[in-house]
């Protein structure tokens, strides 16, 4: 055994002895925090002008619960003493451009541990945190779109190959809905998130969205953003520096898993809320967890969007699965409740859908206090939301498919992840044309669910079946990497799972179930007008495709996508 794995195997085995235990931590301490916002916009004369705005990611301390001592952090701010983690959230208005310069104040080693083994953006002096912000959903031209090897480190003293510019500029001509910004630099997107670099990002269209009368204002429109985190005995993030194949990759594990589940900062929090509705814009922040989100009381969730872009119509649930980096937007009437408080819910396993049951910290997510008085409440729920251009299969240009793989050691470990057989490295085979649409068949040979993210394009899952004589295809698959040889026609006859209606609309992530094909028809152009893109989406660096684990996306599940004119 090397001295160097030997390090890391006794710096692991200390830090395990010193984990927080979260279950004796007190739940519900803490009040739910609101993100600062800041706006990419304002008002000169009473028109609206866009908007420079310059936002760091610094290195500090952040109290993510009373009882944890402070936890170094990296966060996103307009100065460090502002920073928050999550970052600001940063509203815009449909039509007038948003400018930000992201800068790096990060010092120049890593709060958590990292694998070099991995593709990895690398400073050549090997010192300073190398990051590149990417807008999820965003529909902007490449050079704005947050390229894995357009990294740079603190004042932009070394740059990535694929390096761009300073400042991005984020046209805000999409349809209005959610988006978050994260970090996206190549090998180290896992670590960087799991450090605090999120945020979240609001497309307003009042003239659009105004008349729908949902719930609205600072304290009734809230964004919450979710993800779980484990801790040290002295406050830090804990991350296993260990992987499970440390002679091929000394830190890399295929998924990390947190014991408290943090919301807006804080683990289990408590909100006050009234008799009346509210509006959460919820985003799955994790690495690697799957929500199952549901009340304790039976209260219901009205959806309105998801992801990026709303519904043609409300649809109600009980519960539901939020993947990582998926965005869900419902209306709670808390008036409905028969009990003066109510507990957010969570029963996803994890990994998901085959892993471990949850237990009672990372089983519960967030309290609602509701105050016991009669609300008058102006807003409502309206019968018809947005309705968008339906997805035609008749206006599809062609037909790809999309095959994931996980790749395992001598001891049945995995070691990499795949799409296509093909590293990140290899030139692009997704070549779609610009304003076209296609039909991406999705083939999931592993036994996890991916949740795959499209950057610019938006897309409608169409169908989703099972494979029969999984173990007979994979092993084909295997051998030929071709769907058509191996016959996937034969094969994909399993069972069909309907898509849910929530889930029915665009979007830019859908979750792939283990053991099937997934129809998704994916449209490169805008969604809700005839225009063309206002800018050339076949410039380089191009844009990318990936499974948003994050531990799979860092090693190496990720291919990237040229859009050619």
């Amino acid at each position: 055994m090397s001295v160097a794995l030997l390090v890391f195997l006794t710096s692991s085995s200390v830090a395990e002895e010193q984990i927080i235990s979260v279950s004796k931590l007190r739940m519900f301490v803490d009040e739910l925090p609101d993100m600062p916002k800041v706006h990419g916009f304002e008002f000169v004369n009473g028109v609206p002008k866009s908007k420079s705005l310059k936002i760091g990611m610094f290195k500090k301390k952040w109290k993510f619960h009373r009882d944890i001592p402070p936890t170094p952090v990296f966060a996103f701010g307009e100065s460090k003493h502002n920073a928050t983690v999550p970052g600001p959230t940063i509203e815009a208005l449909y039509g007038i451009d948003t400018y930000v310069t992201w800068r790096n104040h990060l010092p120049s080693k890593h709060i958590l541990p990292w694998d070099p083994t991995i593709p990895t953006a690398t400073p050549s002096d090997k010192k300073g945190v190398p990051t590149v912000v990417h807008l999820h959903g965003g529909i902007h031209e490449p050079a704005s779109d947050g390229n894995a090897n357009s990294w740079f480190t603190a004042g932009f003293k070394e740059k990535g190959p694929n390096w761009t510019q300073k400042t991005y500029r984020y046209r805000n001509l999409q349809q209005p809905g959610n988006l978050w910004y994260h970090d996206h630099a190549m090998g180290l997107t896992r670590v960087n998130l799991l450090a605090g670099l999120i945020g979240a990002y609001i497309v307003r269209h009042p003239d659009v969205e105004a008349p729908l009368g949902l719930p609205m204002g600072d304290e009734f429109d809230r964004t919450l953003v979710i993800f779980d985190r484990s801790f040290q005995s002295d406050g830090s993030i804990y991350m296993n520096s260990t992987g499970n194949n440390p002679s091929i990759h000394p830190q890399w594990q295929p998924e990390y898993f947190g014991d408290a589940i943090i919301v807006n900062g804080k683990a289990w929090p408590r909100m006050q809320v009234r008799r009346r509705k509210y509006r959460f814009r919820i985003i799955n922040a994790s690495n690697a967890r799957f929500f199952n989100l549901s009340f304790t009381n039976g209260l219901r969730f009205t959806h309105v969007a998801s992801d990026s872009a709303y519904l043609k119509r409300p649809v109600i649930t009980k519960d539901f699965l939020l993947g990582p980096s998926e965005i869900t937007d419902v209306v709670v009437d808390f008036s409905k409740s028969k009990s003066d408080s109510v507990i957010l819910a969570n029963d996803a396993p994890y990994p998901y859908p085959s892993g471990d049951p949850v237990n009672d910290a990372n089983g519960k997510v967030m309290k609602f206090v509701i105050l016991n008085y009669k609300e008058f409440d102006t807003s409502r729920i309206p019968q018809k939301l947005i309705r968008y251009p339906e997805p035609e299969l008749s206006s599809a240009s062609r037909t790809r498919y999309i095959a994931m793989y996980e790749y395992t050691s001598d001891i049945d470990e995995p070691v990499h992840l795949y799409l296509n057989g093909k590293p990140y490295e290899s030139p692009a085979t997704e070549t779609p044309k610009a304003g076209t649409t296609e039909v991406w068949n999705v083939i999931n040979l592993t036994e996890d669910n991916h949740p795959l993210h499209i950057h610019l394009g938006l897309f409608v899952a169409l169908d989703q079946r099972e494979l029969v004589n999984v173990d007979e295809f994979e092993t084909c698959m295997m051998k030929l990497n071709d769907p058509i040889k191996c016959q996937l026609s034969k094969y994909a006859r399993g069972k069909r799972t309907e898509v849910p209606d929530h889930e029915k609309g665009w979007k830019n992530v859908f979750k792939m179930m283990p053991g099937s094909v997934t129809k998704i028809l994916v449209r490169f152009a805008y969604i809700h007008s005839n225009i063309s893109y206002v800018f050339d989406p076949t410039a380089d660096p191009g844009y990318v495709y990936h499974c948003h684990i994050l531990d799979h996306e860092d090693n190496a599940m990720m291919r990237p996508l040229k859009i050619i004119s």
